[in-house]
């Protein structure tokens, strides 16, 4: 059925929708939750709200994945039934300017567990051209990632008979991705998953990161990280006391540090211009020894991708107060996410200047 007042929805990880509805009551208490699913959650946007402001509004949300204005939603057993409920969404909306069609699926589980990973897939991409087919929007880009300032029309597979239609205007970096997932191309063979999350951390943060500097990654058994950095031709120092996978060993770019961060000199750090860090601890023991290596005088780290674990949800509350802790050392843009293919989990990038970024 379509909305007839303001709606936006906000899609984010399986698991995270307590966070994400926590955080808007602080940010945005006036937006009242409506529907809401593991994954997927709906606010209803006070009418006094400047409605203009909507396509472009800047959430400034760490949880959600992706988001736009709610236009309605379709339940009923019939596919052919729901292809043409959207239609009508569509039509009553009047959009102008539609360039792109995002589909994707609610997630269903926790990224990583029973073989599930987020993002687009063949039925979906399918789907989304059968569905395009019948609308009258012009020749629609489907699931591609769209050029800033571009309109998207988004339909979210909630359940198999449920889908939410709404759109957005794509402004910052995963706003352009479908469902806000960017599609890795992998290679052959990854060591770990988290060659997943060091790419996407890459992709969203932008950090220019040149061919032939230095990285160290804190915590880098087995290497799924590493090898994500060494595709880029950087030069990658792997600090973990456990092994790293033979595969990096034979790569002339990599040298493993067979210690902990904390055993090593700071002088080891010195030739170092990016750090990251992945250690599964609590948020602030990671921050302890990042803070010790960035304020020796014999570094300079330019930037950084910091994993912080929520090992229990209610640490997403203090998420504010890691970030303060982090611009003290004097990184001027810091900014977090949820990226899609983190777990319980947040990524930070940290940079001395806005201005530096790729």
């Amino acid at each position: 059925m379509p909305e007839t007042t303001p709606f936006i929805f906000c899609s984010c990880q399986y698991g995270a929708q307590t966070a994400l509805k926590k955080e808007f009551a602080t940010t945005w208490p006036q937006f009242k939750l409506s529907f809401s699913r593991p994954g997927f959650v709906t606010f209803k946007v006070p009418e006094e709200f400047p409605a203009k402001s909507l396509p472009t509004l800047d959430l400034k949300s760490t949880f959600t994945r992706s988001s736009g204005i709610s236009l309605g939603s379709v339940k009923t057993s019939g596919q052919s039934e729901r292809i043409q409920l959207t239609k009508q969404i569509v039509e009553n909306a009047e959009l102008e300017n539609i360039a792109h069609l995002h589909l994707w699926r609610r997630d269903r589980s926790v990224p990583g567990e029973r073989g599930f990973e987020p993002g687009r897939d063949s039925e979906t991409d399918l789907l989304a051209e059968e569905i395009a087919a019948v609308l009258n929007l012009g020749k629609l880009q489907i699931n591609r990632i769209t050029q800033a300032d571009q309109r998207v029309l988004d339909i979210v597979i909630i359940d198999e008979d449920h889908w939410w239609v709404g759109w957005h205007q794509a402004t910052k970096t995963a706003t352009r991705w479908p469902g806000g997932v960017f599609s890795i191309q992998l290679p052959d063979h990854i060591v770990s998953r988290a060659y997943r999350k060091m790419e996407e951390a890459i992709r969203w943060s932008r950090l220019p990161m040149k061919p032939g500097d230095t990285v160290a990654e804190i915590g880098s058994s087995p290497g799924g990280a590493c090898q994500a950095l060494l595709k880029r031709d950087l030069k990658v120092i792997g600090i973990d006391p456990a092994k790293m996978h033979e595969a990096l060993m034979k790569n002339p770019n990599f040298t493993h540090v067979r210690k902990k961060a904390s055993e090593m000199k700071r002088s080891d750090f010195s030739s170092v211009k990016w750090l990251m860090s992945d250690s599964n601890v609590a948020p602030n023991y990671t921050l302890d020894g990042v803070e010790d290596i960035v304020n020796n005088k014999r570094t300079n780290i330019r930037g950084m991708l910091l994993t912080l674990k929520m090992i229990k949800w209610e640490l997403a509350a203090e998420l504010p107060s890691y970030l303060d802790r982090i611009r003290g050392w004097g990184y001027q843009y810091v900014r977090a996410r949820q990226l899609a293919f983190n777990r319980q989990e947040i990524c930070v990038a940290v940079q001395r200047s806005r201005s530096k970024r790729r």
